[in-house]
């Protein structure tokens, strides 16, 4: 059987549509007799073998991204994880990541593994994708991290490169509130609440925050019959700190960051928020 002749153009078309090195698509290509989809299928393949070779990885950078619909009514955040800052500071490694964010803004997906089964680009799905270029990139990459919102009004922040991204949904609609939505943004990336308000934190960390309130307050040889008060004294002050509404807002410590958004409108707060952050 005679050895097909594999053009440079050839080569260069297979890199152009799946990103794979050079010598890649040339061998893919070999092996494929000069059938160009059979090539990609190969390469395709080769990406699945060396993600299942790194799936214990760690693949603790990557980048984060975050995007607001034109309406500003829908709101996505995501992380695209690998294992090297060098990749993530790759363009593109960015654009793809932003690639995959389209689709998900487009389409509104309801969490990750919906995201993963939508087309990314005609007949492979987001997944199939992401295993391409683990074989293309040869570092361990992975749709980390997802989530949406929809609300009146929903503004973005991206924090330090691509390393953080949060979206902030309003209860009301107004361009005098763009300001105001960023700002809280910004505030979520700085000072990392765990919800909104109180109403948000889970039983769970409630009961573990009053043992832990009770358990310090019996160290310091307070009454047993004390414990309760005081431990319910400490969960007030863990609210204050650590969910969004009653922290004090960065920009002016005398105002909290429910103060400051009924500055624009007595009416105004945060429905929902979403902040994904690499590490």
């Amino acid at each position: 059987m005679s050895e097909v002749n594999i053009s440079a153009a050839d080569v260069k078309n297979l890199r152009e549509q799946t990103g794979a090195g050079m010598m890649d698509c040339k061998k893919a290509l070999a092996e494929a007799n000069g059938d160009f989809e059979k090539a990609i299928e190969i390469l395709r393949l080769q990406g699945q073998k060396l993600s299942l070779k790194r799936a214990d990885r760690d693949a603790k950078e990557g980048v984060v991204i975050a995007l607001v619909n034109a309406e500003q009514t829908k709101g996505i955040v995501l992380r695209v994880s690998c294992e090297t800052d060098f990749v993530a500071k790759n363009e593109d490694f960015v654009n793809f990541t932003r690639s995959i964010a389209n689709i998900a803004l487009a389409n509104f997906p309801a969490d990750k593994e919906a995201l993963l089964a939508l087309p990314y680009d005609g007949a492979i799905t987001v997944a199939d994708k992401l295993t391409e270029q683990v074989g293309v990139i040869g570092e361990k990459i992975e749709l980390a991290e997802y989530g949406n919102i929809e609300a009146p009004m929903v503004t973005s922040y991206i924090h330090m490169g691509n390393r953080a991204g949060v979206i902030v949904g309003l209860n009301k609609a107004d361009g005098s509130f763009v300001d105001a939505g960023k700002d809280v943004a910004m505030q979520i990336a700085a000072m990392k609440p765990i919800a909104v308000d109180e109403k948000g934190v889970s039983k769970d960390v409630i009961e573990k925050e009053i043992e832990i309130g009770k358990e310090l307050a019996r160290q310091e040889g307070k009454a047993e019959d004390m414990l309760e008060k005081i431990a319910m004294g400490k969960l007030n002050k863990f609210y204050k700190e650590n969910t969004l509404l009653p922290q004090t807002f960065v920009k002016d410590s005398k105002l909290t960051v429910a103060d400051y958004l009924k500055g624009f409108d007595k009416e105004l707060t945060v429905t929902d928020f979403k902040h994904i952050k690499l590490g």
